[in-house]
């Protein structure tokens, strides 16, 4: 009888360590796991860390603030224009149009470089705004980038074109791409960042020579409401491609007596070296000819106040101006983008 009561006791006993073995190695398994995990966050944390505070800049000229974190919440405005004058085919036209105002309030989070931004249109959310943009920039010491891609129904305004004079929304349809990209040889002691991202501190004034290149290319045609609304209006299609290259001159001006002004300014015309323009009206094709003037000019302005070292505001203004001359025939299509902006770093 004990050794039956020795052997069911046996039995109870053994699964029981079993249970605490394996509850044990589960335990030391997920500390392990988890151990790792944070090691792999804090070596990558290092990593990045070290890459946001080592810095190409002259320190005597741009720095970096030492707080990690930016919060900045901003309000932003874009908007597009052309206008055109001349003669095809003895056929004298002129347009004045203008797109639909995106307006959009944003908030950016940034952490050692890293930034997530959320961006909203309450005209969009309403229905009010149909049109649609995206926008991309990256500002770094040496090179930066601004592409923009836009389309949009919401072309309107006067023309003199037939029995047409005026253009309402809907009428057109327009696509446009633009790239633009550009060097900084001054990069050592001249930051676009400060002026646009803040993630720099821009402390003495200067300034730098830049060469950069454009590639714009777009469509317009005319879409089948505005053949309803008017039958005689003629079906346009207007492709448009161009490739520039050139120079210009930006600038970061510092004042004040601990550096709380920055004031910049930045020119980047391009001449056209490449283009294939094609007018299509009423399936009848036309191609550009050689034109007397074809720039793309790319305009940058920015001011920022530092109320302290951690709290700033500002506004900027970023342009894109196309003139196409032919001697009988001259557009000038305006894309520009203001921002307002203030910011806390952490």
């Amino acid at each position: 009888m004990r050794q039956w009561l020795l052997f069911l006791s046996l039995l109870t006993v053994v699964p029981v360590m079993a249970q605490s073995a394996a509850t044990d190695s589960l335990t030391t398994d997920s500390v392990a796991v988890t151990a790792k995990k944070e090691g792999l966050l804090k070596r990558a944390n290092n990593k990045l860390v070290k890459r946001y505070y080592k810095s190409k800049y002259d320190s005597n000229y741009v720095v970096r603030p030492p707080q990690r974190w930016l919060l900045k919440p901003g309000f932003n405005l874009s908007g597009t224009s052309i206008h055109a004058k001349g003669t095809v085919n003895d056929f004298w036209s002129k347009y004045h149009l203008r797109t639909k105002l995106n307006t959009t309030v944003s908030l950016e989070v940034d952490y050692c470089d890293l930034a997530i931004s959320l961006s909203l249109n309450p005209a969009k959310l309403s229905g009010k705004y149909d049109d649609y943009e995206f926008a991309f920039e990256y500002h770094g010491n040496k090179f930066s980038i601004d592409l923009d891609y836009q389309r949009a129904t919401s072309l309107k305004g006067d023309i003199n074109f037939g029995n047409i004079d005026r253009l309402e929304e809907g009428a057109l349809k327009m696509k446009v791409f633009n790239l633009t990209a550009y060097y900084t040889f001054n990069h050592r002691k001249f930051s676009f960042p400060a002026a646009f991202y803040q993630n720099y501190r821009q402390l003495h004034s200067a300034g730098s020579w830049l060469l950069g290149m454009n590639f714009q290319s777009g469509c317009i045609r005319t879409t089948q409401e505005l053949k309803e609304r008017n039958p005689k209006a003629p079906d346009v299609h207007i492709d448009a491609v161009h490739v520039g290259v050139g120079g210009g001159y930006g600038y970061n001006l510092v004042a004040g007596k601990r550096s709380q002004w920055l004031f910049h300014l930045s020119l980047l015309p391009t001449i056209v070296v490449y283009n294939h323009n094609r007018l299509t009206a009423n399936g009848d094709t036309h191609h550009a000819k050689r034109m007397r003037i074809n720039m793309i000019l790319n305009e940058r302005a920015a001011v920022v106040y530092h109320f302290n070292d951690i709290s700033f505001a500002g506004a900027s203004l970023m342009m894109s101006n196309s003139i196409f001359d032919d001697k009988s025939v001259i557009i000038n299509q305006n894309k520009w983008l203001a921002r307002a902006f203030v910011g806390v770093r952490l």
